[in-house]
């Protein structure tokens, strides 16, 4: 059982820069694949990126390519998420997963594991 909680979540303005991190409870997170989803009210929940065991392989989401960048530090049980260049249309929930399979996955019912969500709201 893994357990995620995300942190760095609030309010800045467009252009701007915000870091989210999530913290894994237990020492099984370097075995799962981690991703970072987004949701806003009346929407499905969308994939933002995700990142293989080893860090060796990431995906994006087009919508975020070259301003977003996950990692992870497996010895301290964290995945990140940098978010630069942040636009309006970048609020929304977003939320830390984690999954049992061997691949990264842009699709979240593939994810095990999910997070409280945290909010990041983007000013005009």
């Amino acid at each position: 059982q893994v357990q995620l909680v995300e942190s760095g979540g609030g309010l800045v303005q467009a252009g701007g820069s915000l870091r989210l991190s999530c913290a894994a409870s237990g020492r099984t997170f370097s075995s799962k694949v981690a991703g970072w989803f987004r949701q806003t009210p009346g929407k499905e929940r969308e994939f933002v990126a995700a990142i293989s065991r080893s860090s060796g392989y990431t995906i994006y989401a087009d919508s975020v390519k070259g301003r977003f960048t996950i990692s992870r530090d497996n010895a301290k049980n964290t995945g990140y998420l940098q978010m630069n260049s942040l636009k309006p249309e970048d609020t929304a929930v977003y939320y830390c997963a984690a999954s049992n399979r061997a691949y990264v996955s842009r699709i979240s019912t593939e994810y095990n594991y999910w997070g409280q969500g945290t909010q990041v709201t983007v000013s005009a």
